[in-house]
């Protein structure tokens, strides 16, 4: 009786200690299970993660202890730190992308438009070239194509001041009509002998006499204003141009793309990769990534306001256009006025000069074809309809027709003018631009069911404002550099200085030539908020280090946080087994 009584209480003992065994690894599964909220566990991980093109191998088949993980919670988790690492990779990369993409149709617009308005304008000048050759050749035959030098002159000066050359174009101007006025005079009284010392005589007496009536004040102000306006704007839609390539290649400081892994890709850790981030921290996540290209909104938007009044000049007052397109007829005026006076101003600058000795004849015009060809010129100038065409386009009675390169300056200049102005604070609307992306953000109205940054619920923190300085606030990126980025400031600069120039040809004061590299299509690259430390100088170019240091708060050995999962079923493992053995021992000795 004794050894059965003593068999049932083993077998008793046994019965619950396999029980406890039972119940305690029960509650150990739905720990884990507990922490891990989607409800396939870790099998949609799986599926996300390997679309991402990543091993499945990667993922745990089931969860696991986070103690590895330095930015995702250290919780139980379906992430190992090798995901993590690699997953936090993604979301920088893919935050670089969207950032360019988001740009993409400004960028694009601003190299089209740069490209156009270029060939425009060189069009422009060439075409005005062509046209007063064909109408000089036609009205003055042989004796322009014998002089046409001055004339080939005086548009390579122009071609060359829009190409950068630095020249003075009221002196280009005035040196034109100084040759021009010697050339008819000698053509005028060809049996004379003339020198260097009468030439220099009678272009002192130029503004008295007025050869050429009052075409050369008026088209020298026209040329000066319409060419400096017109390279000023292109210049202007380079640099705009160039800053827009330049900072829109972003790379993530290290603080930002924690802060993406935390927003982007925590939830996959948590058996959540569907999940979307909530639009408010979305918000607070990019406005911190993105605090140095908010910095460039003041002077970006002073850019835009003084494109937009130099546009309205070229339309107006300044228009190269109206300049180029009747300058020949313009210059055959000022030849005829020549010819009209030209008794009077010989007699004038005779008497002021003394009539010089009288050498080899040359060919000059003779009486009867000069009339012909003054009177075909005229009938173009004065009552041809050509003329006419062109006082009505000047008039703005018709819609002008396509002058060059296939389209006409009032055309490009209403586009630039309608797209432009849509282009102001683009900086501070980023980060807008971006959550809105539904690959990337929850709607805003979908506030309770979003990822906020711990688990799904709502997004309780403030949205904070734009810049750097209100990043202090930021509780989603941890740190930005107070100085900003150096690329980022390097842009501010070029805005500060293309500003200035803008406002000046506005003025039609001279503006200096802005020596800028060309765009070869391949840009330059920039860095998120945070990312440069302003000291730059060789071999430091402002970017990101990509070696990203230990953070302590993160350090794999460390427990996860407000969670004792690890201590406990060590502890628990450890009361089992003592008690296991002792009612072991005490069976036996029994």
């Amino acid at each position: 009786m004794a050894a059965t009584a003593n068999f049932y209480k083993m077998d008793t003992v046994i019965m619950w200690t396999l029980g406890a065994i039972l119940a305690l690894f029960s509650g150990l599964a739905t720990g884990l299970g507990g922490n891990v909220q989607g409800i396939q566990g870790c099998k949609d991980v799986r599926h996300a993660y390997t679309a991402k093109g990543f091993s499945q191998n990667d993922v745990p088949p089931n969860a696991i202890s986070g103690e590895n993980l330095r930015i995702c919670s250290q919780g139980f988790t379906c992430c190992t730190d090798t995901m993590e690492e690699k997953l936090s990779a993604t979301s920088g990369s893919e935050f670089e992308d969207r950032v360019y993409d988001k740009s993409s149709y400004l960028r694009d617009y601003f190299v089209r438009r740069t490209e156009r308005f270029d060939e425009f304008f060189k069009a422009l000048v060439d075409n005005g070239h062509t046209d007063l050759n064909d109408l000089f050749v036609r009205t003055y035959g042989p004796l322009y194509v014998q002089h046409s030098q001055v004339f080939e002159d005086l548009f390579e000066n122009l071609k060359g001041y829009y190409y950068g050359v630095d020249v003075d174009l009221v002196q280009v101007m005035d040196d034109f009509f100084v040759i021009l006025m010697q050339k008819m005079f000698k053509l005028l009284n060809p049996q004379y002998n003339y020198n260097d010392e009468f030439w220099g005589c009678m272009t002192q007496y130029m503004d008295e006499l007025k050869p050429f009536g009052e075409v050369p004040a008026k088209l020298t102000t026209q040329v000066k204003r319409a060419f400096i306006a017109a390279r000023t704007f292109v210049q202007g839609l380079a640099i705009g141009r160039d800053v827009v390539i330049r900072v829109s290649k972003v790379m993530p400081s290290h603080d930002c793309q924690k802060a993406l892994m935390r927003m982007s890709y925590c939830p996959h850790c948590k058996g959540l990769p569907y999940v979307k981030p909530c639009y408010q921290l979305c918000l607070n996540v990019m406005k911190g990534c993105l605090a140095s290209q908010a910095e460039l909104d003041a002077e970006w938007n002073n850019y835009i306001d003084a494109m937009l009044m130099l546009a309205d000049r070229l339309e107006g007052p300044f228009n190269i256009e109206a300049v180029m397109e009747p300058m020949d007829v313009k210059i055959s005026e000022a030849i005829m006025q020549m010819q009209d006076n030209s008794m009077s101003i010989s007699t004038k600058v005779f008497s002021g000069c003394r009539t010089p000795g009288i050498g080899k004849r040359e060919a000059g015009p003779e009486p009867g074809r000069d009339r012909d060809r003054r009177g075909r010129g005229r009938e173009r100038e004065r009552g041809g309809p050509e003329s006419d065409d062109i006082s009505r386009r000047a008039q703005g009675s018709q819609p002008r027709p396509t002058t060059a390169s296939g389209t006409n300056l009032e055309r490009l200049v209403k586009d630039v003018r309608s797209h432009i102005k849509e282009y102001r604070r683009f900086w501070t609307f980023l980060p807008y631009m971006m959550c809105d992306d539904p690959e990337l953000a929850a709607d805003v109205s979908d506030a309770d069911s979003c990822w906020n940054g711990q688990r799904v619920g709502r997004y309780d923190h403030e949205i904070v404002g734009d810049g750097i300085a209100e990043q202090g606030k930021n509780p989603e990126v941890a740190e930005v550099n107070m100085k900003g980025d150096f690329v980022v400031r390097q842009q501010i600069l070029q805005l500060k200085v293309i500003t200035n120039r803008l406002n000046a040809a506005y003025n039609g004061e001279d503006v200096e030539w802005i020596d800028h590299e060309e765009y070869d299509g391949s840009g330059g690259s920039g860095s998120g908020s945070g990312s440069g430390d302003g000291n730059t100088g060789p071999g430091n170019d402002g970017f990101t280090e990509t070696n990203i240091p230990e953070d302590p708060i993160y350090r794999p050995t460390r427990k996860p946080p407000g969670s004792t999962a690890g201590l406990s079923l060590h502890l628990h493992l450890s009361w089992l087994t003592l008690l296991i053995l002792g009612l072991f021992v005490s069976c036996v000795c029994s």
